[in-house]
């Protein structure tokens, strides 16, 4: 039997690459392992290409139905590949001043971005979990990558207990769902359950498996993990983690929930709207209260999940289009935003507190300038984009009829206005406490700049990105 492999060739391609990488990298006498961070890129670069080339207009269900392949995936894999190209240029100037292996970094972003792709494009409950597997292990070494700090052994430690339950309870409740269905395909779970009530049994089911994609998401009330980890974690990988996987768990999430437990709805519709209304309220809350600024930007994505959720909520294919351009956007914003402080770190010393900020305007006044771009679209004030994706799950939310939920989200929107905009305020109107200016590498200056020029472009022309989301979803 003759298998076309072209549908999987960015997947595969990425493998070897990753593979012949490791190898090279095993026998480089470079200390800085620059080869290995342009070989890394270039693999990368090479993988969006040929997932661009073959774009797929229509949904097909590939090998035995195990990989789909669709305008949701392809955007979900360009998006990745971008946002870890990027993640990467913040991340070798930081790694450089740390014990840090370098060239084991880089791989493991490659098997990481591995593991996003397949999770995109999973059609069963099987290729979804090891997407995720792969993806999850990937992360947990990158938060232990710093040898010698107790914190970020403290994080990968953590990381590592929540993940690891967080992927048993996943697994039990697929291992349920497939006790009563016998069928592990998306589709096939879809048409049991189009033509059969369902079980107390697979019901349980279904509530593990959103509790497992609380936990990954970091959504309340199992966001226990997010702080500790985003604080303890090398900034370069928190980086990381609060942007790329945020998409690849969004294609875990809509591949389970919109397409295989459509018919249920309304069983986990209330799950989520609790979880969705708790982070919401949490996040922002919590998040006024802190001085340090890595714990502020954790519960400030608590808060960023609950608003994504809404979209998913409304159980449409514009509530799904609008949670995808919600995340698509906080990934991007998220990724600058934790760029912007390995921007501001001095040598081996990382930016804590929010006073560290002080007088930034005044002495660097194009970086403080991209700074409070990235930070007033987090809040979602226009024209940045962060107000547009807001302002089309809200709308989502609207449509399903919850205006109590759209009214206690924009409230709690005003609230996070004043943690973000207290940033800009120490940024602009504080008075520097010294007069060293800030220096960083071209590359990392370039990373930044992509991001807050993506933050801008999107808010003037969002019309175009919210068209490609829509048409991920053109089949809901």
């Amino acid at each position: 039997m003759n298998i076309d492999l072209m549908p999987m060739l960015p997947e595969l391609f990425l493998l070897t690459a990753t593979c012949i990488v490791l190898l090279i990298d095993v026998f480089s006498k470079d200390l800085d392992r620059l080869q290995t961070y342009r070989l890394a890129q270039l693999s990368l670069m090479i993988t969006g290409v040929m997932v661009i080339a073959q774009f797929p207009d229509l949904q097909y269900h590939l090998y035995q139905r195990h990989f789909i392949l669709d305008p949701m995936a392809g955007i979900v894999k360009v998006s990745v590949i971008a946002l870890s190209m990027v993640g990467m240029m913040f991340a070798r100037p930081y790694i450089l001043q740390r014990p840090i292996l370098r060239g084991e970094y880089f791989i493991l972003h490659l098997f990481a971005v591995l593991g996003m792709m397949v999770l995109a494009g999973g059609g069963s409950l099987l290729t979804l979990y090891l997407g995720l597997e792969l993806l999850s292990l990937s992360l947990y070494a990158l938060v232990a990558m710093h040898r010698h700090s107790t914190l970020a052994s403290e994080a990968a430690v953590k990381y590592f207990v929540m993940g690891a339950i967080a992927s048993g309870f996943l697994l039990y409740g697929m291992s349920m769902v497939y006790g009563v269905t016998g069928k592990i395909h998306i589709t096939d779970i879809a048409l049991y359950l189009e033509t059969n009530q369902a079980s107390l049994t697979l019901r349980f089911g279904l509530v593990f498996m959103v509790v497992a994609m609380a936990f990954k998401f970091g959504a309340v009330p199992f966001q226990m993990w997010v702080p500790d980890v985003y604080h303890g974690a090398p900034t370069s990988v928190t980086a990381f983690i609060a942007s790329a996987p945020k998409i690849a768990a969004f294609a875990l999430i809509i591949r389970i929930l919109g397409y295989g437990f459509e018919q249920v709805l309304l069983d986990w519709q209330g799950m989520l709207i609790i979880m969705a209304t708790l982070s919401i309220v949490i996040g922002n809350l919590v998040a006024l209260a802190q001085d340090n600024i890595k714990r502020l930007l954790a519960y400030s994505a608590i808060a960023h999940v609950g608003y994504f959720l809404l979209g998913i909520i409304a159980g449409t294919g514009a509530g799904y289009s609008a949670s995808f351009f919600y995340i698509i956007t906080y990934a991007i914003m998220s990724l600058g935003g934790f760029g912007c402080l390995i921007y501001l770190a001095k040598g081996k010393s990382e930016v804590h507190l929010i006073s560290e900020l002080k007088g930034l305007g005044q002495r660097n006044p194009w970086g403080g300038l991209l700074i409070s771009s990235l930070f007033l679209s987090m809040a979602g004030i226009p024209p940045f984009v962060g107000f547009w994706a807001k302002l089309e799950v809200i709308r989502a939310i609207l449509e399903a009829d919850l205006v109590w939920l759209a009214v206690l989200a924009a409230l709690m929107s005003v609230v996070g206005l004043f943690y973000y905009l207290k940033v800009v305020k120490v940024i602009f109107f504080d008075s520097p406490d010294s007069e060293i200016k800030v220096k960083a590498e071209r590359e990392l200056r370039l990373a930044l700049g992509i991001t807050a020029v993506a933050v801008v472009a999107l808010g003037l022309f969002p019309a175009q990105l919210l068209e490609v989301c829509r048409q991920a979803f053109q089949y809901l």
